[in-house]
């Protein structure tokens, strides 16, 4: 079983009411009038300098569409992940990037391996998967943005046998790789050693962000973080449709299923069901 270092949240309380702000388009001035508190109260939570107290943080949660209990504990810092660990998934930090890429290695099949968003300094990303021996058989890219995908094209050189999959709509960011990509559609399953890769659609992040379901491991790229979800990018879909992306796409997986983000530490499907502040009860029963 790997060992996985204890790694910071992606978002900070700050963070997180940021986000909710700027989805919900509310600025600071509203949300001060609505929830009757100072101005610069919310400012010093957006700063991540205090925390808003137990009534607080329930006018807060009313006025941005969250969970009050949820919010509270994460402005208290109380909660964090529990332990994620599986000999499958490899994690590597895409330096200069800080953001995660991973190495997935297929059932019963010592060698056979999918890399889950290719970034970072390529001559030290190739280094990590040549160390490995790896037999690539995927490419699999949630999204467009650099920190994902911009050493897409070392990578297909070196594993010109390897298959890109990435949404269409976000495909152009990879060049003329773009040609290459299988497009995403919901639901469609790539034969992966005794298992398969599941392509979940997941518009929000950005217009063609996209998951990747492997057996019991989940991959959300900038989707779905430990405790926060991504902001909002797109020009097509927004908001609106990332929580709605999460509750349709990744709220009906089992409660078990490990999630790998782009960003932060792993998490489970059902930790995030029951304490990301984005979403209410009601809306993650199975």
């Amino acid at each position: 079983m790997n060992e996985w270092p204890r790694i910071d949240l992606e978002d900070t309380v700050g963070d997180v009411l940021r986000k909710a702000m700027r989805g919900r388009h509310i600025e600071l001035r509203t949300l001060a009038a609505a929830t009757n508190i100072a101005e610069h109260s919310i400012e010093h939570w957006l700063a991540d300098r205090g925390a808003p107290n137990h009534d607080e943080a329930d006018r807060l949660a009313a006025a941005l569409g969250m969970e009050a209990r949820r919010l509270e504990r994460r402005a208290d810092g109380a909660w964090y992940p529990g332990e994620v660990a599986t000999p499958l998934v490899l994690r590597h930090t895409q330096l200069p990037h800080p953001s995660n890429g991973y190495v997935v290695y297929a059932l019963s099949e010592e060698r056979t391996a999918a890399l889950v968003d290719p970034a970072g300094d390529p001559e030290r990303l190739l280094s990590r998967l040549k160390e490995r021996s790896l037999d690539l058989a995927y490419i699999l890219i949630t999204h467009k943005h650099d920190d994902h995908c911009d050493a897409a094209g070392a990578v297909a050189a070196a594993y010109p046998d390897a298959r890109i999959v990435m949404h269409e709509i976000d495909a152009p960011a990879i060049g003329a790789l773009a040609a290459r990509a299988m497009p995403i559609s919901k639901g469609e399953r790539l034969a992966f050693g005794m298992t398969s890769i599941e392509t979940l659609p997941t518009p929000g992040h950005t217009d063609g962000s996209s998951c990747f379901r492997i057996g019991d491991l989940l991959f959300t790229g900038d989707t779905l973080f430990a405790g926060s979800v991504g902001g909002c990018f797109g020009d097509r879909f927004g908001y609106l449709d990332l929580l709605a992306s999460i509750r349709r796409e990744l709220f009906t997986l089992p409660n078990d299923t490990a999630v790998f983000p782009g960003h932060g530490p792993p998490t489970r499907i059902g930790w995030e069901r029951n304490e990301n502040p984005f979403f209410f009860d009601e809306d993650t029963k199975e």
